[in-house]
């Protein structure tokens, strides 16, 4: 692999505070020192991205379709929606989330340096298994967005990303760009290690790689890696069945609408491991492009025939432009007013990045895996009873019978890494559907679409259906023009 060059301009373009601009633009002997946990703490709050990837993969997902809104078209939904290299590099694109990644990386470097410099002291553990944990989870996202999915078979010739261990201290540094299985391998150093020291000791605990996060990130990882028995190991904070640690549903549909929005993402929600704050108009545009959750689809994918048993689904929705276009209650916007006298500021809007929906759907899968299907078939059922309309303990039951008639296998439809058996096949095509229309608007679905090489058809007025295939090398978004300007190898195409 060449060696690549990247500028501090791509490190840490974006997203820092006025404090952490003079902090990381001063030369280190100038720097302000970072030698009590306080400072160390400081730092961290922005190991995070301040942006968001969920507008641009859910739009290039099976979720999304063509509502005729024509008037909704848009430069930046289209080509997201017909997988093209996206020109914009403002909020909600690829290349603000790549440019925000690299900013939280170089700020958790910035605090592991100065914990090494200190002799990695035991009071500052929890600080640097903070650091650890999101200097991972920024370089994983980026892995899964900007390379192809991972297959340990072609992992060692397949690009990743750069995989940054320590701060920018020069202008024009010489780097290479990662292979899959170099990221992968430094990935999972970080978490062990992370997770040793990594605490919950904080103000606002669902802002921080707490453990419980800590642990949810780690069970992603390995069900991406298809470690099963590490799954499990990191998914033990659920039963079988999770009474009062997943998302009430019945609750939060008697609430009134601005309050059904606002209690998606926020930390009084159990389910919410880790909640961010980035800077998005995902609140505006679901409401109006073009490209989004049609009212046809809503009434397929939330129809009673996707219910195993057949019943109506809990999930209540909004929608606009005379019902062209629908949006379930998850995104609630602030806006921060930077002059008021202009009467103009910055959105931003809540985002779960980690929870206990997806920490249950990692252990279904892994049981599922592991060809565990009783312990499968008990995990379903709870979660369809916490998500269906008139569920009856008695006659609503999860049986393998019943999955593998709903959820038949169809040839080369999930083609992941690993083999699976015909009964797998419908099981992982069972809980696929679930993830989907549970993390709708979230884009999730883009993973698993990427993890089972799903075959996508984008439909299109007047034209001819888009169609993203097997093995398609789109599925790996392009690298953004400043940053290959630079010197950033491109992803083949």
């Amino acid at each position: 692999m060449r060696n690549i060059k990247i500028t501090v301009a791509l490190i840490a373009l974006l997203g820092l505070s006025s404090s952490c601009e003079d902090f990381l633009s001063e030369i280190p002997d100038n720097r302000t020192q970072l030698n009590t946990p306080d400072k160390i703490s400081e730092i961290l709050v922005n190991a995070y991205p301040g942006g968001s990837y969920m507008e641009f993969l859910e739009t290039m997902t099976d979720n999304v379709g063509e509502s005729q809104n024509l008037s909704g078209t848009t430069i930046k939904n289209s080509q997201n929606y017909f997988w093209q290299m996206a020109e914009k590099i403002d909020q909600d694109t690829p290349a603000y989330y790549w440019d925000a990644c690299y900013t939280a990386i170089s700020h958790a470097n910035q605090a592991i340096e100065a914990i090494d410099k200190l002799g990695r002291p035991a009071n500052l553990n929890p600080q640097l298994g903070e650091a650890l944990i999101a200097r991972a989870y920024s370089h994983f996202m980026l892995a899964s967005v900007f390379g192809q999915r991972y297959n340990p078979a072609t992992a060692a010739t397949d690009l990743g990303i750069p995989y940054l261990l320590e701060p920018e201290t020069v202008l024009l540094k010489t780097y290479k760009r990662n292979t899959m299985a170099e990221v992968y391998d430094l990935l999972e150093k970080d978490i062990v290690e992370g997770l040793k020291h990594v605490g919950s000791d904080y103000t606002q605990v669902k802002f921080h790689f707490n453990k419980a996060a800590a642990k949810a990130f780690a069970s992603r990882f390995y069900l991406v890696k298809g470690d099963w028995d590490k799954v499990l190991l990191y998914s033990d904070d659920l039963s079988i069945q999770p009474i009062g640690k997943l998302r009430d549903l019945v609750k939060n549909n008697a609430l009134n609408t601005t309050a059904q929005f606002r209690i998606y993402a926020d930390a009084s929600e159990t389910t919410n491991l880790l909640i961010s704050s980035p800077y998005s108009t995902y609140n505006r545009t679901i409401r109006s492009n073009r490209f989004a959750l049609t009212g046809a689809d809503r009434d397929v994918f939330f129809g009673s025939a996707t219910n195993l048993f057949n019943k109506s689904w809990l999930y209540g929705s909004f929608s606009s432009n005379g019902s062209i276009s629908i949006f379930l209650p998850k995104t609630s916007e602030y806006f921060k007013i930077t002059n008021a006298n202009a009467g103009i500021g910055q959105p931003y809007v809540a985002n779960v990045l980690l929870g206990n929906e997806e920490l249950f759907f990692n252990k279904i899968e892994a049981h599922i895996m592991k060809s565990e299907f009783d312990l499968a078939n008990t995990e379903i059922q709870y979660f369809l009873s916490t998500r269906t309309t008139g569920y009856n303990a008695t006659t609503d039951v999860v049986t393998q019978a019943k999955i593998v008639a709903k959820y038949p296998v169809i040839a080369d439809e999930y083609t992941p890494f690993y083999t699976l058996t015909p009964v797998q096949t419908s099981y992982i095509k069972a809980v696929a559907e679930l993830r989907r229309i549970e993390f709708i608007h979230e884009g999730l679905r883009w993973f698993d679409i990427k993890r089972f090489n799903y075959v996508v058809t984008h439909k299109v007025y007047n034209e001819p259906s888009r169609i993203l295939k097997k093995n398609d090398l789109r599925r790996a978004i392009q690298i953004p023009l400043h940053a290959t300007n630079t010197g950033i190898e491109k992803n083949p195409i």
